[in-house]
């Protein structure tokens, strides 16, 4: 039968049979296998050594009922989820759809049942003979089965089928729960047998350490970053708008306003204004708290592009030292950042309530000795 009438739909008899361990014979078909996998084709196109009418293909070293779902996968792949799926595909262009649709009778191929009892098997079977569909069915079949006993063998198995998803949800199973792992029976062969893959997840295992404590410390960071970046709008909030005990420059206070519900550090950033005006120490440097509402006051003239119309104080005066004398390094990079910071959060703004979002304490330790740190 010629190929051409096997993609019109009509089943070839079968013309080959599968030899498995213990001489068990399977049934199929060479035109199915040789279009399932390339690599069954170019046996089949082989000259045997032996002239015979029958032909066979060995398959030797797997059980012969995983075998069997092996050629029953094929036959089923080639005969009816392709030609079912993708009828007229050469009038018209298959849509996503389609392809999703296949996607998931190709996933129905081999029952959970099936893949419990022979997913090893299948995945090098699909390897050895180059099946993409169902070493992608058998990755993900053997990814739901795995547990802390068997990790370390799926491990190796996926490292020698080349199953990178596989060996990637291994790896990170076992630096999870690697305490629990070490006293598996795997765990113990593998010391003994194979030093390379241990020292490969040793290393994983201290790479995802490292990656943590990075996410970790650039998490808090961009913490103190955010919480800065508000501190500069409760500064201008009351330098342009006046609160509850400190007015807008240049007048006094409404004595009738209520507690300031914008910013919930507001009543801190107005008592440490209060304190930086009547400060008798801060002309000396000795302040440490005026230190920071100096920094501060020095952060907002960095980030404000209306310094003529600003009314917070020596905003125009940290400009034009800057214009004479230039800033540090050190201090530009915490600027860029704050700036960053900033824009981040008002792009995320309408996705998060305003509760949610951390809130500047100027009295956290952390900010203070931040602070300290970028000014010196």
């Amino acid at each position: 039968m010629s190929p051409n009438n096997f993609d019109a739909g009509e089943m070839p008899e079968f013309d080959i049979q599968i030899i498995t361990s213990g001489g068990h014979r399977i049934p199929a078909h060479s035109t199915v296998l040789a279009s399932a996998s390339s690599v069954l084709e170019s046996i089949l196109v082989r000259p045997q050594k032996k002239r015979s009418s029958e032909k066979t293909i060995r398959i030797l070293g797997v059980p012969c009922d995983a075998v069997s779902v092996f050629v029953q996968f094929l036959s089923s792949f080639k005969v009816v989820v392709r030609p079912a799926l993708l009828y007229g595909a050469e009038c018209w262009p298959v849509k996503n759809a389609h392809v999703q649709k296949m996607h998931v009778a190709e996933m129905r191929m081999c029952t959970k049942e099936q893949m419990k009892k022979h997913g090893i098997h299948l995945l090098a079977l699909s390897h050895v003979y180059l099946v993409p569909q169902l070493k992608q069915r058998c990755t993900k079949g053997l990814a739901e089965q795995l547990t802390i006993e068997n990790a370390v063998d799926m491990l190796q198995l996926a490292r020698l089928c080349d199953a990178p998803d596989l060996y990637l949800k291994c790896l990170k199973l076992i630096s999870t729960n690697f305490k629990k792992v070490e006293k598996s029976e795997g765990w113990k062969f593998l010391l003994e047998h194979d030093p390379q893959l241990e020292l490969e997840i040793l290393q994983f295992m201290d790479e995802a350490d490292s990656r943590k404590k990075r996410t970790r410390r650039h998490r808090r960071e961009q913490n103190l970053y955010l919480q800065l970046s508000e501190a500069m709008d409760c500064i201008e909030h009351i330098c342009t708008e006046g609160c509850t005990s400190v007015g807008p420059c240049g007048e006094e206070p409404c004595t009738k306003k209520l507690p300031c519900s914008t910013f919930k550090t507001c009543q801190g950033v107005q008592l440490l204004i209060r304190h930086f005006a009547t400060c008798k120490r801060r002309v000396n440097g000795g302040c440490l708290r005026c230190k920071r509402m100096w920094q501060l006051l020095r952060l907002h003239s960095s980030i404000c592009d209306q310094p003529d119309e600003c009314r917070v104080p020596l905003c125009r005066q940290f400009k034009e030292k800057v214009q004479r004398k230039g800033d540090d390094g050190l201090w530009k990079s915490l600027v860029e950042k704050v700036v960053s910071a900033r824009a981040l959060c008002s792009l995320s703004l309408p996705k998060r309530k305003r509760e949610e979002e951390p809130k500047m304490n100027l009295h956290h330790h952390q900010v203070r000795s931040f602070l300290t740190t970028q000014c010196h």
